[in-house]
């Protein structure tokens, strides 16, 4: 602190024994470090105002698999419940039969086992390509040949093979957004063909697995995005007590 006073202290008694001399060097000196010490603070300003880049694509080929282990967890510890509360009348069920039904064990391990079989094929595709008119591992899904693909052979009623054809299946019970659970087929406007042209089933935690388009892989999606929230147009549950094989 006290280097600059001395410092402009033998300036000054420099000047008097020479008056040719002038403190200016002394302030262009100050002026030029400044002008040099300006550029570092706005590049450190610049820096410091610098986001990060965003961690999705760091995290985005290990997502299915996280799912995947949730998924399995989740139904393990949920679909005992699942299984009791679809022994009362739930919305869109037909017939006397299904209120104050009560399954036996059993049957209950068969409706879990089903419902666990269905999603463990379902994010078994993730990654896939997208192929128009494919139902199987071996060529590829559009979006109705994946969920037939997941669905034909744990239940008894008969799967459609286009996803308007599903939306209107009777067999299938149509669901509340509200109520929705892991399983359910959510349907989708987007091509103004028919009154669904793209279904999806949904995940759990607002997710649904779907084949997208051409050129695009089957993935998981978020149901709360603008884009699907858009053209939403309702769900079907085609996993039951009642239709399981």
């Amino acid at each position: 602190m006290n280097s600059v006073p001395d410092g402009n202290h033998k300036k000054t008694k420099q000047t008097k024994k020479s008056p040719s001399k002038s403190p200016t060097p002394v302030k262009n000196k100050q002026t030029a470090a400044n002008k040099t010490n300006s550029p570092t603070k706005i590049k450190i300003l610049h820096v410091a105002k610098r986001k990060p880049e965003p961690a999705l694509s760091r995290t985005k080929s290990s997502t299915p698999a996280l799912v995947k282990r949730n998924l399995i967890k989740r139904h393990a510890e949920n679909d005992s419940r699942q299984a009791a509360v679809h022994t009362k009348a739930k919305p869109g069920l037909k017939g006397e039969a299904e209120k104050g039904l009560t399954l036996s064990e059993a049957h209950k391990k068969r409706y879990q086992h089903a419902k666990l079989t269905a999603m463990n094929k379902l994010m078994g595709q993730v990654g896939k390509p997208y192929h128009w008119g494919g139902s199987s591992p071996f060529t590829g899904f559009d979006c109705s040949g994946l969920v037939y693909y997941a669905y034909k052979d744990v239940v008894k009623i008969s799967i459609p093979r286009t996803a308007n054809e599903m939306y209107h299946l009777r067999d299938a019970a149509p669901i509340k957004k509200s109520e929705l659970e892991s399983g359910d087929l959510v349907f989708f406007r987007i091509n103004n063909r028919g009154a669904a042209d793209h279904v999806g089933v949904y995940l759990g935690d607002g997710k649904f697995i779907q084949s997208p388009r051409t050129g695009s892989d089957i993935r998981i999606s978020k149901l709360s995005e603008d884009y699907w929230q858009d053209h939403y147009v309702g769900a079907r549950r085609v996993v039951t007590p009642q239709t399981i094989r």
